[in-house]
């Protein structure tokens, strides 16, 4: 399994998530430019495996908020063949920071390696690490696939990243990168999310649109509220 050697493996930032009406999202977009601009890909499927416990040790944890949790995920953008890349990610969030870590894989690969008969490159530090994540959980396996259409944008010359996903989307079945990209609404219809990502501080013009447009910071995981409506709502 092979390492990507570039600043992508390694993330470390703030991150704040705003739940958009359809509406807010339309002005809020019209208010970006000037600003930010779409970065090359466009708009772009993402599709996260979100792998865990049998018993949901991870989701369970990490839905009573508490000050570090942590999450492993094997990420596609667009459909992923057995061939093309994918990601195998760990996230952690510490006290308010994300801490994201990921290396590229296949999917058998990825496949293999959660089954315990390939382990990753033990001279890389990144690869240590999810691999340690994999064996402190003893088993890990493939719990819910969360779907979305995300733009994401750029600040040129700035570190501000924001994302915006329509559509987003789960299920807890036909767990192959390969398929339709189709699930269970995880929003209202015409919602969206929006995640501001900064190394440091929001820019005062990017407060301002926020207020103007009454957008207020919200509190949500896709992973968190597909439990919650696969396990905690039926009880």
């Amino acid at each position: 399994m092979e390492s990507i050697q570039t600043p992508i493996t390694v993330m470390k930032r703030y991150e704040w998530k705003y739940i958009l009406s359809a509406a807010q999202t339309d002005a809020f977009v019209a208010r970006l430019e000037g600003h930010m601009e779409p970065d090359a890909y466009g708009l772009t499927t993402i599709a996260s495996l979100y792998y865990d416990t049998p018993d949901y040790r991870l989701i369970r944890e990490s839905i009573e908020k508490p000050e570090f949790k942590e999450k492993i995920r094997l990420r596609a953008y667009g459909r992923a063949t057995d061939r093309t890349p994918v990601y195998l990610e760990l996230k952690r969030k510490a006290y308010g920071i994300v801490y994201k870590r990921r290396v590229q894989a296949t999917v058998p690969e990825a496949e293999q390696f959660f089954s315990g008969t390939l382990n990753l490159d033990e001279n890389g530090q990144i690869d240590r690490e999810i691999t340690y994540i994999r064996d402190y959980y003893h088993t890990l396996v493939p719990a819910c696939m969360i779907l979305y259409d995300r733009t994401a944008y750029c600040e040129p010359d700035g570190d501000l990243r924001l994302t915006i996903d329509r559509n987003p989307r789960y299920r807890v079945d036909a767990f192959r990168f390969d398929s339709d990209p189709v699930g269970k609404p995880l929003l209202q219809t015409g919602d969206t999310i929006l995640e501001l990502k900064v190394q440091d501080v929001i820019p005062l013009w990017l407060v301002q649109i926020l207020s103007d447009l009454n957008i207020k910071r919200g509190s949500i995981s896709k992973y968190g509220e597909a439990f919650r409506r696969e396990h905690l709502l039926a009880i």
